[in-house]
């Protein structure tokens, strides 16, 4: 499903911002010129056959043990792309909305972005973000609300970018 066709059927504001694909969450809050804080990342996470969709800051890492116990404390490790295109086959590779409701997946958001007002994240395509309200968010996903991430350093960043790129 589109994400901007289904907030615009539930009348829910958002802004659409267009920008270059990006390898990396952080580097996609850099084109947008926001805060990492703000940018949600979505994770799809696999606990034996069933999926999960993790939302979190794109200046944050999972706490894999935390997010195993918000979910029924089982092993939990990371979907592999394929995984992740068959489960969101109408969005681009790479693009994982965190709307995991619109997909039969149960999601979990870290709290700290419940703090912000805003959220920025990835629709169906690596080229455009949406921007709307936390509360709006919440009140259409009904996210199961936990502190799972761990808030990394610039260095781990940086770091991070290296070996990726």
């Amino acid at each position: 499903m589109c994400i901007r066709d289904y907030l615009q059927s539930r009348r829910v504001w958002f802004q659409t911002l267009l920008h270059p694909p990006v390898a990396s969450a952080t580097r996609f809050a850099q084109s947008l010129h926001v805060s990492g804080r703000t940018v949600a990342k979505a994770v799809l996470v696999r606990s034996g056959t069933r999926y999960s969709l993790a939302v979190l800051p794109a200046t944050s890492r999972i706490d894999w043990h935390r997010l195993s116990e918000v979910l029924d404390g089982q092993s939990i490790e990371l979907a592999t792309e394929d995984e992740a295109s068959m489960i969101f086959g109408d969005c681009e590779r790479g693009a994982l909305p965190p709307f995991g409701t619109l997909y039969g997946l149960t999601t979990v958001v870290d709290a700290s972005l419940a703090g912000g007002s805003e959220i920025v994240f990835v629709a169906n395509c690596r080229h455009e973000a949406l921007r709307m309200r936390y509360r709006d968010f919440e009140a259409l996903e009904l996210p199961i609300r936990a502190r799972f991430a761990i808030p990394t350093t610039p260095r781990q960043r940086r770091d991070s970018h290296r070996q990726a790129g």
